[in-house]
């Protein structure tokens, strides 16, 4: 479905919540809801936005492991399992 096709005034929100909410449940893309024309909003899934979220935090991860190889703070895998294993131990 386009992205437009999912663009909605705030009063058609009021007007079919139960209805949006069980769209987004069953799967249906997120909705933009607008005020006065203007994007304000965006309403998804729990579920969605929790996958969102997480996707978000490892792609952070990746960066900020990017980041480190760039700098050149990097160990050879064998002593990095060692220090691991020395934490682990206590």
């Amino acid at each position: 479905m386009k992205l437009s096709d999912r663009v909605k005034p705030l009063s058609h929100l009021k007007a079919h919540a139960p209805e949006i909410i069980r769209g987004l449940a069953e799967g249906q893309d997120p909705v933009v809801i607008t005020v006065h024309g203007e994007a304000k909003a965006v309403l998804q899934d729990v579920g969605r936005y929790e996958q969102t979220q997480e996707t978000l935090a490892l792609l952070k991860v990746l960066a900020l492991t990017n980041a480190q190889v760039e700098a050149g703070k990097v160990r050879p895998a064998g002593e990095a399992f060692k220090r691991i294993r020395a934490r682990v131990k206590g």
